[in-house]
């Protein structure tokens, strides 16, 4: 009786995840593909014959130009968040459950307040009036303000604050789900610490560094107002390009095309991302 019961809220729970996959996921990016195979149009925007000159524009050295940067800098933000992600969650995962949930609570506390409202606090705090300076100042460590704002630097430590989470919880994660029996018998079997991390636990915990990777170096590359607020215009990433395509360049087919690309890089990360783990699962079995 309490399966005959079940099915109709299960049939109900299904219908309601696929048509939300369908209506809200795969139908508006099948609309971005869509446009950006078709041909700008100054009045509607879109309009007919259908073409490829908008992923021909990519490869255009001005915006490739803008494309590199903005990767370096993605690449940059990762690599940061994971310097710093990584021991943290290490040591996060070896704490007592107490600490944990506190430790947690306050990696998500940033969470409650909005990211822009974040990255002007964080104006606030790198401006040459700012608390970083007036701070610096005050202790006689520099005799001027430092130019900390409207740099390559800014942005990335906005990006870095904003997106260092993401790179943390699923290393931790995995930290959680490393037994220690296996780091145990590796130092058993005559392995040093050096030797364990880098034959044991880095392998094991690929997964997580993948997964924050993923989560941390796309919206790096898409989070435009980031460079906007702390980097000025010498300072764009993808996400700049794609909103001013769209918003005042007028060119949907473009900005559709740089989306696709970003789209295909995150199909990217996920599939090395289930390798990862298949490969992982099989030198277990």
């Amino acid at each position: 009786m309490r399966s005959v019961m079940q099915q109709p809220f299960k049939t109900a729970v299904l219908i309601l995840v696929w048509g939300w996959l369908l209506f809200l996921v795969l139908a508006p990016n099948l609309l971005v593909v869509g446009a950006s195979v078709m041909t700008r149009d100054p009045v509607s925007f879109l309009s007919l014959p259908l073409n490829l000159d908008a992923y021909g524009q990519l490869f255009d050295p001005l915006y490739l130009e803008v494309f590199l940067h903005s990767l370096y800098m993605a690449g940059m933000t990762t690599l940061v968040c994971l310097l710093i992600g990584y021991p943290f969650a290490w040591a996060l995962s070896r704490v007592g459950r107490q600490r944990q949930l506190i430790l947690i609570f306050l990696l998500i506390v940033p969470f409650w307040t909005n990211s822009l409202v974040r990255t002007y606090a964080l104006k606030l705090i790198l401006a040459t009036n700012g608390l970083l300076n007036s701070a610096l100042m005050s202790v006689g460590l520099i005799d001027e303000p430092l130019q900390l704002l409207y740099t390559e630097g800014a942005v990335i430590i906005g990006l870095v604050y904003l997106l260092l989470p993401f790179m943390i919880l699923p290393l931790y994660s995995v930290f959680e789900d490393l037994k220690q029996e296996i780091l145990l018998a590796s130092h058993d079997l005559g392995a040093g610490r050096l030797s364990t991390f880098v034959h044991v636990i880095v392998p094991l915990t690929l997964p997580g560094v993948l997964a924050g990777v993923m989560l941390v170096l796309l919206p790096a590359m898409g989070l435009f107002f980031v460079p906007d607020i702390l980097g000025g215009s010498r300072n764009l990433l993808v996400g700049n390009v794609i909103k001013n395509q769209f918003l005042d360049a007028r060119n949907w087919p473009f900005g559709a095309a740089a989306s696709i690309v970003l789209t295909v890089t995150m199909a990217l990360l996920i599939f090395a991302h289930r390798l990862s783990k298949q490969r992982i699962g099989e030198e277990g079995a």
